[in-house]
């Protein structure tokens, strides 16, 4: 059971068909001095705010503030399971949306770039990646997609979905 102390933030898994398959979309996250994510690949999502009436409504909130489409047109196919990040006290709560083709994305400030990717290309994707994390060089599990690499939360989150397929 989460410490309800924490701060709540909330991530979306947005899929669309890709022939045969699933595509998820992936973003880069903007420079931004404070944010322990800068820089790094992720999903989209953020802390849920005071007016936010749950953790469902903070990740449509953030995915248009970050991305420019509306969830709410989306089928919403449940939550996965909360995580915590090792980085910061909070919680991570996971949503699934379907769409039936790739929304028109507009990217907003704290999105450098987006990009979709096959739930079976990254399970082929598979590697590890040294980060230096809390003051030490760490070997990680990740996907690597070209130069992007996926690791850490947003690496725990797709594991699951990515082993399903």
């Amino acid at each position: 059971m989460p410490d309800a102390a924490l701060r709540q933030a909330a991530v979306a898994v947005v899929c669309v068909p890709a022939g045969v398959g699933l595509e998820v979309l992936l973003i880069r996250r903007a420079e931004r001095a404070g944010d322990p994510w800068s820089g790094q690949m992720g999903l989209p999502g953020g802390h849920r705010d005071e007016l936010d009436r749950d953790l469902l409504h903070t990740v449509i909130r953030e995915t248009e503030e970050e991305l420019g489409f509306d969830l709410r047109r989306a089928r919403a196919l449940g939550a996965l399971d909360e995580l915590q990040p090792v980085i910061r006290p909070m919680t991570v709560r996971p949503y699934v949306f379907a769409l039936d083709a790739r929304p028109v994305l507009a990217l907003g400030p704290e999105v450098a770039s987006a990009r979709w990717a096959r739930l079976d290309e990254l399970g082929q994707a598979s590697s590890i990646t040294e980060v230096f994390h809390r003051g030490e060089l760490r070997t990680m599990p990740c996907y690597r997609l070209g130069e992007d690499i996926v690791w850490g939360m947003t690496y725990r989150v797709l594991q699951p979905l990515v082993a399903a397929v």
